[in-house]
């Protein structure tokens, strides 16, 4: 016949098994929160792909930046100027919607997400890979660029809104740009950093950073935010 527990020793016991389950819990609400913001990261990449710019500014907290080419966007007016009024008009002449014709597939990959302990903010890297150009009978062929490849990594930082995980910056690192018929071995970019920014310049960003990037074929690494899985360097 065992022996009665003590009462301090069954407080011991109920201590600890309440600290297991919190951390337990815990734990399960960061994978809660990995796999939202890798939803969150997917869904801007889905509607990239099909130019839906109003949604993809839905996904931004209201004190965000983006940077694209070297160039600071501010908040979600910021966004907004990037993707519905730069990329829209260039792409579909302002029509919030796919473009007949017209390929602009996003595919987003490789994902590392790490949340902060307290559950409000979190950074993701992500590799995106782009296959873009205009069909034969897409009434804009002449406009855009011919058939290319692209690809680039995303270093973000995101934001618990409200109890919404949003982007509160974006920072996508163009890695190169080809034609299809070339390859990366014959090709530059087709797209450069801007020079002038807003509002002297309506499509133009907030700011342009100080050491601008490098452009294919030109390399560089873009910064983890994540120490070495092994040696935590």
């Amino acid at each position: 016949m065992s022996s009665i527990e003590k009462p301090q020793d069954l407080a011991a016991t109920v201590a600890a098994l309440s600290a297991r389950l919190a951390e337990v819990e815990h734990r399960a609400a960061l994978l809660e929160d990995v796999n939202a913001i890798q939803r969150l990261h997917y869904t801007y990449g889905y509607w990239i792909d099909k130019c839906m710019y109003d949604r993809v500014v839905d996904l931004f907290a209201e004190d965000s930046e983006t940077t694209f080419l070297s160039g600071v966007y501010k908040g979600k007016e910021g966004a907004r100027r990037l993707y519905c009024t730069w990329f829209g008009e260039y792409f579909t002449g302002g029509k919030n919607a796919p473009l007949d014709g017209f390929l602009l597939d996003h595919y987003q990959m490789q994902p590392v997400v790490t949340v902060a302990a307290d559950r409000n903010t979190a950074k993701g890297r992500f590799r995106g890979l782009l296959l873009g150009g205009p069909h034969d009978t897409c009434v804009k062929k002449d406009e855009l660029p011919s058939q290319f490849f692209e690809a680039g990594v995303y270093e973000n930082e995101y934001v618990r809104e409200d109890g919404v995980w949003k982007i509160r910056r974006l920072d996508y690192v163009l890695s190169w740009q080809a034609e299809w018929e070339k390859g990366p071995g014959h090709s530059v970019p087709h797209l450069a950093p801007a020079m002038v920014c807003y509002p002297e310049n309506p499509l133009g960003p907030d700011y342009i950073l100080p050491n601008k990037r490098t452009l294919w074929p030109q390399q560089h690494v873009v910064p983890l935010h994540y120490p070495h899985p092994v040696t935590g360097e």
